[in-house]
């Protein structure tokens, strides 16, 4: 290889430097007065006595293990006093993420990550939580009864959800955060982090959670707010700044939410008065963009005030291709987006998960932006975005004539109607509807004109009415179906499992958790097996009847599998277990939780055999 490539490496990584520290010089000295103003707000009056308080209420969250239909695994949990606390172990009455671990990033259906996505930003999931009373926070604890050590970050809101009228101005602030880290020991704590004080009363809190190191899911019992209730007395025998907040890599965490001047950054245009732009005058066009691609999305807002050159670099639209907004959640709003507008004619991959809730963007607002800069979308992410609606939908449907992708998740708001207008998505590879209130008749149409989806999550999908009418859909209009999620699905039989298995062989991963009508005497889950060769993942989650001659059969044509749960089972032997084994090379992980004829001896001697591979195996308390 040529020498020049290693210069050219080094090179781009200096001057990538250069303008990461151009970008952020100048906004120091406003860090530091604002890191002034909160440290001497940090000592309170022993006149005002503290109020603590359990959550009253959960009102919103991103995902959970449990049925939208019961209380066991659900957020709800969190709402009032422990339930487990102090005992450790595995309880239905916590609250339990759907996922953990990097297992879910390793199937078939993960998506690709996101460019440009800042470090400080690790959040996978959160809950929200009022309280009774809104108090000026001195300390927020957190229950956790199994696993712990997912909680990192933690936020307080301006926002009253009790109040009659919505709040003129709403403001989030991080009380705490860090990034994830692993807590060998599985046993409960009372996690006690070291909260910031601020400068309003709340009642709303939110945790957000990363499980990615965990080996096995987090479950929390209840969430303890301590304050008072008049703002504390000002202290002037306070250090003025911890120089630790001023590392570069966490400089937009500590900065409100990492876009306190979003909007004044993606207006303004006083340009820096320097009389030329150095030595970036000598470099391509070309590599100074592919330098400005490292950067985050404030810092190229900054870096597009310092000189003429760099505005007209960071204005290209180029640099807005692929465009990850769901990190700056607590902060964009309509003027986020129409400051955003010129910018994005040509963005591809747009993730808008999170954002626009209690008003901050509009229906109006959203649908402006998608009018001039949908027309290139492909790949759209929209998890747990509230304001949508159905006039959302249908824009998107008119706007963006060339989507493939589309994330719904968690968006429960979204009115039935409104799902019929994704059947004009007929070039859709990829539909996320897990926990929406889809309808059997829009679902139905949906499959009829998206004949080419590849990924399809159903889960916990609880207004379709007869899902063998689904999957027979399914197995007659998708025949390029990799992936499927039909978690905790209510009524799905052997019929509907035999129609996908013939109708949709190129299946690669299948999750039927929680499907209480399947039963493996009807020969289902072997027939499956048999037809369906490339399966790399396969859930039974909670399936009591799965038993040795499924296992076998999956040993026998299966042989692809990475990824199997068959937490529950009676039936399942350690003998079937190990053909299963041997016979699938590729398998990492393998849950036999609450398999009662797989006990930790058998474990033991499998993790001794087959050391490549992550055998869980948890007990009934």
């Amino acid at each position: 290889m040529s020498p020049v490539f290693p210069m050219l490496t080094v090179l781009t990584m200096f001057y990538y430097l250069c303008l990461r520290r151009r970008a952020r010089t100048a906004a120091r000295g406003e860090m530091m007065n604002s890191h002034r103003a909160m440290e001497s707000n940090s000592r309170t009056s022993p006149l005002n006595a503290e109020v603590v308080q359990y959550a009253k209420e959960v009102v919103d969250f991103s995902s959970h293990y449990g049925s939208e239909n019961s209380m066991s695994y659900t957020m709800r949990n969190l709402a009032g006093v422990p339930n487990v606390f102090p005992n450790s172990g595995d309880f239905t009455q916590t609250a339990v993420f759907r996922t953990y671990g990097t297992w879910w990033d390793q199937c078939p259906s993960a998506s690709l990550p996101f460019k440009r996505t800042p470090p400080h930003f690790q959040s996978q999931d959160y809950v929200e939580l009022a309280f009774e009373q809104q108090v000026y926070p001195t300390a927020v604890h957190v229950l956790e009864t199994y696993h712990p050590g997912a909680v990192i970050r933690i936020l307080a809101c301006s926002a009253n959800p009790y109040s009659p009228s919505p709040s003129a101005e709403v403001r989030w602030e991080i009380l705490w955060s860090e990034r994830p880290t692993k807590v060998n020991a599985s046993q409960a704590r009372q996690f006690k982090p070291c909260i910031k004080q601020i400068n309003f009363p709340t009642n709303l809190i939110r945790l957000e959670v990363n499980s990615s190191l965990l080996d096995y899911y987090t479950e929390l019992d209840a969430v303890v707010l301590h304050g008072m209730k008049d703002k504390p007395v000002l202290s002037l025998k306070t250090s003025l700044i911890d120089m630790n907040d001023l590392e570069d890599d966490d400089y937009e965490e500590n900065n409100d939410c990492g876009m306190d001047s979003l909007n004044k950054k993606l207006s303004s245009t006083t340009l820096g008065e320097e009389p030329n732009n150095g030595y970036f005058d000598k470099l391509p066009y070309e590599l100074i963009q592919l330098i400005l691609n490292h950067l985050t999305l404030p810092d190229l807002c900054r870096l597009a005030q310092t000189c003429k050159l760099l505005n007209q670099h960071c204005y290209d639209p180029l640099q807005y291709i692929y465009l990850n907004l769901q990190p700056y959640w607590a902060k964009l709003n309509d003027t986020s987006l129409e400051f955003l507008q010129a910018r994005c004619t040509l963005v591809q991959w747009l993730n808008l998960s999170w954002t626009g809730n209690r008003g901050f963007i509009s229906v109006a607002g959203f649908s402006r932006f998608l009018k001039v800069c949908g027309s290139e979308l492909v790949r759209l992410e929209l998890s747990c975005s509230h304001f949508l609606n159905e006039t959302c939908l249908e824009i998107i449907s008119e706007m963006c004539p060339h989507l493939q992708e589309l994330n719904l998740s968690s968006c429960d708001k979204l009115p039935p109607p409104a799902f019929n207008h994704i059947a004009k998505l007929c070039g859709l590879k990829r539909l996320v509807l897990y926990r929406t209130k889809i309808e059997q008749t829009a679902l139905l149409s949906i499959l009829n004109f998206c004949s080419e989806l590849q990924h399809l999550s159903l889960g916990s999908c609880v207004m379709i009415e007869d899902y063998d009418v689904i999957a027979s859909m399914i197995g007659a209009k998708c025949k390029k179906l990799r992936t499927l999620d039909l978690w905790r699905c209510k009524n799905i039989t052997e019929n509907g499992i035999a129609e996908l298995a013939s109708g949709c062989p190129l299946l690669e991963e299948l999750d039927l958790g929680w499907c209480p009508t399947l039963q493996s005497s009807t020969g289902c889950f072997a027939k499956l097996a048999r037809q369906l060769p490339n399966l790399q993942k396969l859930f039974l989650t909670a399936n009591r009847s799965v038993c040795d001659t499924d296992i076998e059969e999956l040993a026998c044509n299966c042989t692809r599998l990475r990824q199997l749960d068959i937490l529950g089972t009676r039936m399942v032997s350690p003998v079937s277990l190990r053909k299963l084994l041997e016979s699938c090379k590729d398998l990492s992980l393998l849950d036999v939780s609450f398999c009662s004829q797989i006990d930790n001896r058998a474990v033991l001697e499998f993790n001794g055999s087959f050391p490549n591979v992550f055998i869980k195996k948890s007990f009934t308390q």
